[in-house]
Order: structure tokens, then C-alpha cells, then sequence
């Protein structure tokens, strides 16, 4: 490891160092870790990747909770509460089918592939199996969708017995799996394996490859991957601002209309966000209305309103403080997930209560503007190249 090469994240020139094993190097300007010294082998991720598939099956399959209401036996499954909302919200129960099957299962199989891609030395293969993974690593939600279960079975434990089924056994195991997977994984990593970054070494390193990070310079195609090349990502403020400013729109009617309907013996129950969580705190809940007001108020306003800071910002050629916006990017990119929370116990409550004019749960058309929300939000803080927090950045 004797080149030099750019850091990802905000484009200084750093002399790599080797580490030891159970340490981390990181940029010592924006503090975004450049390598693990000592990483296992990349084999050990095949492993867990092909645990995770076979997992999926049963997991899916199999019941991860099952009530008795009126009698009768429900069992919720990972994908019923997305295809009981087909028929009347197709695309919100394609964005939770998406977030809690297609995502976790295209991460395993991209793994799979991409250890197939590198014994093979296929690079088509290789190479969109590594971009499937940094993409879909923060759509895969088996923990925000273990949390929003969690919810729904407080928010039914007064209606209903509830008794667990070997499904959650399987889902804990797979977000385990997953986790760990996630956590040993990086993209710079297999791309050193598949060719190391030392074999090119150009008169100067002015260009970032996004998709294998590899330091080179200005060229339109990189030289290990074949990707085309930019010195920023193109359009990446004004796609940013415009997923920014469309979230900021449809904000207003996802709070404003109702997200969920409750009816509950003939009496029809309509709740907004902010009144769900208020019924929260009357019935007792005081927890699941914290997590709720959190992750459905909270988070998608200050996803939006830190992202408008830091363009702003950009815009701005605001000279100071630059670490401080780095860190508020990252803690953006972290929680946007997490907003998925409320989707999730709609699809879940709508699977387990649903007894006509009895008991019945279906959302509303607030459920609609929320979930255009939250991904034009995680789409927005994807498309924002965090090197334009830097550029102005004072060398001295």
C-alpha cells in the first residue's frame, strides 16, 4: 500500500499506513474511515450471505406472529401486509415489499454474485453486484421492520392473544446475519481483491472512481472498472434539491390527512400522525408514541431541513465548519430508514386486524403523501456528493 490516494468523502491526498488488525484509518480531515486494518477473509461474507438466503424462505413463509381475535387465528407473515395493500395502495405496498424483501434478498444474492464475479473474473458480475450493495444496503430495513412488529403488538395486545411463530425466529437470525455481513463488508476492500489499487499509479491523482474508489487521473473511463468518470457526481445539487423541495411538498398532506383509519364497532376512527401519537399517550403507551413522533415527525423534517442547511451552505461557500456538516450528512444518511417505521405498522396492522364492520384497519390517504416522503428524502441524501462540503475547504 504504498500509493497515495483520494479519500471518497471530501477528495484530500492521503498516504495510506497499514493498521492493525481490530484498528481503522481514517481521513483525518473529514473522519470518514478509509480501511480496517486486519480484515477477515472475504470468504467468510459468502458464508453469511448464503445463510441469509436460505434463511429468507422460511422466514418468509412461516407466520413471525400469529393472533386470536374473535376466535380466529391470524398469522402475519413478512410480505402479507404488503400484498393485503396491493389491491388498494399499490405503491406503498411495493415501497414496503421492497424495503423488507427485494433489498435484503438482492443484498445476499449481490454478495453471492460478487464473490462469483471475482472467481470468475467476470467484471460485468462483479461490478453491479458491488454497485447493488452500496445502493441497497440502506433499504434492506429487517431492523426497522423488527421494531414497527414490535409496535403492533402493543398496539393489538388488547384485542388479542398473540403467540409467536418460527417466521421471527428466522427474521431475528437473518437481520443478525445481516448485520454482521454489513459490518465486515467494503466495496474498496473487494475491488483491491479483484485488482489492487497499486498497479496504477498516475502522474497525478485528481479524479475519485465512485463505483471502485479508485485514485487516478483525469479521465473519462476509469481504469479498473471501466465506469465512466466525473470530478463530482453530475446534477448532484439540483437533485438534491429537487427530491428535497417535491418532500417538502407532500410533507404538508402526509400530516395533515389521515394515515391510518380505525373501526372499532361501527365507530370510525381517523388518525393523523400527530393524533396517532396522541392516542398513543392517552392508552398508555408513552414508549411506542415516543418512537412513532420520532421517526414519522421528527426524522422526515430534519432529514429535510439538514440537507437545505448543507446546500445552502454549498451555495453559500460557507468557509468554516465544514466537519460539523460532514457530521450531520452522516447522521442523516443513518436515520432516513427509519422513517419506514410507520409504513410497516400500517402493513402489519392491516394483516392482523381485519374483521369487517367489527374491527377493521386500513390507511389512509395521508399513508400515500408519507411514503412519497421518505424516499424522496433517503433519495436526496443519496444523491448529495458530500465532496462539495469540502471544495472550498481552506488547504492551509
Amino acid at each position: 500500500m504504498s500509493t497515495v490516494r483520494l479519500c471518497p468523502s471530501c477528495d484530500l491526498l492521503l498516504t495510506p499506513k497499514v493498521t492493525a488488525r481490530g484498528q481503522s484509518a481514517f481521513c483525518p480531515r473529514c473522519e470518514s474511515r478509509m480501511y480496517r486494518g486486519g480484515m477477515p477473509s472475504i470468504r467468510g461474507d459468502l458464508a453469511l450471505a448464503v445463510a441469509g438466503l436460505i434463511l429468507i424462505i422460511p422466514a418468509h413463509l412461516y407466520p413471525l406472529i400469529t393472533i386470536r381475535l374473535f376466535g380466529v387465528m391470524i398469522p402475519a407473515t413478512i410480505p402479507s401486509g404488503a400484498l393485503t395493500l396491493s389491491a388498494d395502495y399499490p405503491a406503498v405496498a411495493l415501497l414496503i415489499l421492497f424495503c423488507s424483501t427485494v433489498a435484503p434478498l438482492l443484498v445476499f444474492l449481490s454478495v453471492a454474485s460478487a464473490q462469483l464475479g471475482l472467481a470468475k473474473r467476470h467484471l460485468s458480475l462483479f461490478k453491479y453486484s458491488m454497485w447493488c450493495i452500496d445502493h441497497l444496503k440502506n433499504w434492506a430495513m429487517f431492523d426497522v421492520f423488527l421494531v414497527s412488529l414490535g409496535i403492533a403488538c402493543f398496539k393489538v395486545k388488547d384485542y388479542a392473544d398473540i403467540y409467536v411463530g418460527p417466521g421471527l425466529f428466522c427474521l431475528v437470525m437473518m437481520e443478525i446475519l445481516m448485520v454482521i455481513m454489513l459490518t465486515r463488508f467494503n466495496v474498496k476492500r473487494y475491488w483491491e481483491a479483484w485488482q489492487p489499487e497499486t498497479d496504477h499509479k498516475g502522474p497525478a491523482l485528481k479524479l475519485h472512481c465512485g463505483n471502485c474508489h479508485l485514485s487516478q487521473e483525469e479521465t473519462d473511463i476509469c481504469h479498473r472498472c471501466h465506469s465512466p468518470t466525473h470530478y463530482r457526481k453530475p446534477f448532484s445539487i439540483q437533485k438534491t434539491w429537487a427530491y428535497l423541495i417535491t418532500a417538502t411538498i407532500f410533507i404538508i398532506p402526509a400530516n395533515t390527512y389521515p394515515i391510518s383509519i380505525f373501526l372499532n364497532n361501527g365507530k370510525r376512527i381517523e388518525d393523523t400522525i400527530l393524533s396517532g401519537v396522541a392516542s398513543l399517550i392517552n392508552t398508555g403507551m408513552e414508549g411506542i408514541a415516543i418512537l412513532i413522533f420520532f421517526a414519522s415527525i421528527v426524522v422526515p423534517v430534519a432529514k429535510i431541513l439538514g440537507l437545505a442547511f448543507i446546500l445552502l451552505c454549498i451555495h453559500g461557500k460557507r468557509k468554516i465548519n465544514h466537519l460539523h456538516r460532514m457530521r450531520l450528512y452522516r447522521i442523516i444518511q443513518w436515520i432516513g430508514k427509519w422513517s419506514m417505521m410507520d409504513l410497516f405498522v400500517i402493513a402489519l396492522m392491516v394483516t392482523l386486524i381485519d374483521r369487517g364492520q367489527i374491527l377493521d384497519f386500513t390507511p389512509g390517504p395521508g399513508a400515500i403523501a408519507f411514503a412519497i416522503v421518505v424516499v424522496l428524502t433517503m433519495l436526496a441524501a443519496e444523491s448529495l456528493d458530500s465532496r462539495l462540503i469540502w471544495d472550498n475547504y481552506d488547504k492551509q
